[in-house]
């Protein structure tokens, strides 16, 4: 069983913070949506089932039951081969703020329609204590 979500993500105000630096670049759309219906929560009262920026967690994709472990990072950290995946792709926005249990949905470059189910977050830094990282 899963949920949608439909409303805001859950984020945190450093995130949020980061994600909004001019230095970055302009914030593809679903990002940009992404952030402007964020919860936004200190990062010491973020549930550790949510995907933060830089917390590793496992997806299970919809139309094939395949399960994938990706790391959500910023873009010049993404390699992709190696489950690192940018928040500025389009799975990778689609994943920021999600929780466990919920299925996210996103388009791939060409047009195909995806969704996945996040299975578990098997790292966060803010329940591992790195609140500033």
């Amino acid at each position: 069983m899963h949920k949608t979500a439909h409303a805001g993500r859950t984020l945190t105000q450093l995130d949020f913070a980061r994600l909004n630096k001019p230095d970055l670049g302009p914030l593809p759309d679903a990002l940009d949506e992404a952030l402007a219906l964020a919860d936004l929560v200190d990062s010491r009262e973020v549930p550790p089932d949510v995907v933060t920026m830089n917390s590793q967690f496992i997806i299970r994709m919809a139309d094939t039951g395949q399960q994938r472990e990706m790391t959500l990072c910023y873009p010049a950290d993404a390699a992709p081969a190696a489950g690192r995946v940018s928040v500025y792709s389009p799975v990778g926005a689609a994943m920021l703020g999600m929780r466990v249990g919920e299925r996210a949905r996103w388009s791939t470059p060409n047009g195909d329609a995806c969704e996945a189910d996040i299975v578990a977050v098997l790292f966060q830094p803010e329940a591992s204590g790195e609140y500033a990282r």
